[in-house]
């Protein structure tokens, strides 16, 4: 079992202080699979996290058992100063009530974004539409000082039940791709947009894993580069042992292309003082 960088209470008391040595700087950390805590000027947002044993929990005695390589990070009841969540689509890995409700619990005016198309299911599997927000592909929302507009994605298909968002924090675009396959039109999408950051999953699809597939780690470099991403994070490895692949190709296509990235491990944390066009 993969144990993170930093964990429960050493996590938490990082976040406090990074945020209030450096509030000025761009802080992300990743909290396994496609989940990270990103951190700017007194704003906490989270990206699709998973932060329970609820798939393992329940795959446990069929034959797919979700059996996990890595230790959970941190509780969720225990992040605090949440005010935005996202999540891209209805897989439990990426809209868990196990996370969102203790989550939502400890930030009560936390807004949780959602694509449109998933409003009723999430909120039938939270048991609350409160602090639901649903934004339909092309749409964009300003909420409290992010601006967040949906994206397509293809998981496998282009439906309007899987997004990705472009998150605009400050001075710094963030894209978060959800689950995706590469899809006609893909980078003339994006590149308008020229992230600072692109979040991509490297898993692949494979059909034994009877799983829908995500990049693999050399599209996911091919990617980040066409669309002009300063810097590329990947994701979606190292949770399940059914559905993970190492980040040696995108590592490796990242050096070829001379793409900047940067490969987190669970509850690492990296911080970046300037956006890259501003001299960081």
């Amino acid at each position: 079992m993969i144990r993170p960088v930093l964990q429960d209470d050493a996590f938490l008391t990082d976040v406090d202080h990074a945020t209030a040595t450096q509030p000025e700087a761009l802080h992300v950390w990743w909290l396994g699979q496609s989940g990270y805590l990103v951190a700017h000027q007194g704003t906490r947002l989270l990206l699709d996290p998973y932060l329970s044993n609820s798939l393992s929990e329940k795959y446990a005695a069929t034959d797919k058992p979700h059996t996990r390589m890595t230790e959970r990070v941190v509780a969720p009841e225990c992040l605090r100063g949440i005010s935005l969540i996202t999540s891209s689509h209805n897989h439990t890995d990426h809209l868990d009530a196990l996370t969102l409700r203790p989550l939502l619990a400890t930030n009560p005016t936390a807004q949780l974004v959602v694509p449109t198309a998933n409003l009723a299911f999430a909120a039938e599997r939270l048991g609350s539409s409160t602090n639901l927000v649903g934004l339909g592909i092309g749409e964009t929302a300003t909420l409290g000082c992010v601006q967040v507009t949906a994206v397509p994605a293809a998981h496998d298909e282009l439906l309007p039940c899987y997004v990705g968002y472009v998150l605009k924090i400050g001075s710094w675009t963030l894209y978060h791709s959800g689950d995706t396959l590469l899809y006609p039109g893909m980078p003339e999408k994006l590149a308008p947009f020229a992230p600072d950051i692109a979040f991509l999953p490297i898993n692949g699809r494979l059909p034994e894993r009877r799983v829908s597939g995500n990049l693999w780690g050399d599209e996911a470099a091919r990617l980040a580069k066409v669309i002009g991403a300063k810097r590329a994070i990947p994701c979606h490895y190292e949770l399940f042992t059914f559905n993970t692949e190492p980040p040696d190709l995108f590592i490796q296509t990242c050096d070829t292309l001379s793409q900047p990235y940067t490969v987190l491990c669970a509850g690492e944390r990296v911080s970046f003082p300037l956006p890259p066009s501003d001299g960081g």
